[in-house]
């Protein structure tokens, strides 16, 4: 039995991490705004983890085996938590994503098509950080996510203070209308709806993970494994946009129409003209299994269809 700190964890895969560590025996502290409360039998700390010392406060004298951080988006919230939980904890897990890796966003080595990125594409014990970048703008963080999330994990991995892993996500698919992104429901409303997908004439492939599987493995890096630094999280079996596509126009018995998008125009989610879908080898040879996504996948595009809306008739 782990003593472990959840910061966030109030939905979507962060709440069924919850659940499953209490499930599993371990003693789970929450920490948020208190807009949601955790299941009961689980200690609730209600703070802003942007205000440093209403955190500290918060905490009191608590100390943890485990930090599990949901809701980390940038360095200075990285910096924040370094600090409030040096001595606090000897292991501390970031929930990160794929968009890390996006070529886009960041001058990074590149990997041809058709190789799974690695981990050390992005290496947040080199990676510099900016504390003086506008942060605290929610516009410049939303323009910026993917170097938010890489400068966080760069302040955790160059603290010193604990041992520090990243759990970099795929694309997280699943629970219908809990699923709050909307990203799928993009496809199975305009498909549903007989609307074009605006795509990339030659969208290459991406991945991603079912978020009980996500959940799973964050519970697995939190108490299964010692292993620190970027460990890649996806289901085996990359896809493109028109392979999605394809799977819900099945599911919903009905045609899949596309417009192709020109160059700098924006496209649907999912359909990218840049590689960086992930390898999650790592995550294998450290003794994590994986599913396949077409296994769970029509699953979920049934549980999306059944929140869409049917046309007019």
């Amino acid at each position: 039995m782990k003593r472990i700190c959840v910061i966030g964890g109030s939905r979507y895969f962060g709440k069924v991490l919850v659940q499953r560590l209490q499930a599993t025996g371990h003693r789970v502290t929450v920490i948020n705004r208190g807009s949601t409360p955790p299941p009961t039998g689980v200690e609730h700390l209600v703070a802003d983890r942007d205000d440093e010392a209403a955190l500290i406060a918060a905490l009191g004298s608590r100390s943890f085996d485990v930090v599990v951080d949901q809701v980390c988006y940038t360095p200075v919230q990285a910096a924040i938590a370094a600090r409030a939980f040096s001595g606090r904890t000897r292991r501390y897990v970031m929930t990160s994503t794929i968009e890390v890796y996006d070529p886009a966003t960041a001058v990074l080595p590149a990997v041809p098509p058709g190789t799974s990125v690695p981990e050390e594409t992005v290496d947040p014990a080199t990676w510099l950080v900016r504390m003086d970048l506008p942060w605290h703008d929610a516009a410049y963080l939303q323009a910026h996510y993917a170097e938010g999330k890489r400068q966080a994990e760069a302040v955790f991995a160059q603290h010193h203070g604990f041992a520090f892993a990243a759990v970099r996500s795929a694309h997280v698919l699943g629970g219908g209308a809990a699923e709050f992104t909307g990203r799928l429901m993009h496809y199975t409303e305009r498909i549903t709806h007989g609307t074009q997908i605006t795509v990339h004439a030659e969208a290459l492939p991406t991945v991603f993970i079912h978020y009980e599987e996500l959940a799973e493995l964050l519970g697995w890096a939190a108490t299964l494994t010692d292993a620190t630094g970027p460990v890649n999280a996806c289901s085996d079996g990359p896809l493109d946009v028109y392979d999605l596509s394809a799977v819900i126009a099945a599911q919903a018995g009905r045609e899949a129409a596309y417009r192709s998008v020109a160059a700098g125009e924006p496209a649907s989610p999912f359909s990218f003209d840049r590689h960086y879908a992930m390898s999650n080898a790592r995550a294998k040879e450290l003794g994590f299994s994986f599913s396949r996504t077409t296994d769970w996948l029509p699953g979920v595009v049934t549980e999306a269809l059944a929140t869409t809306a049917a046309p007019a008739s």
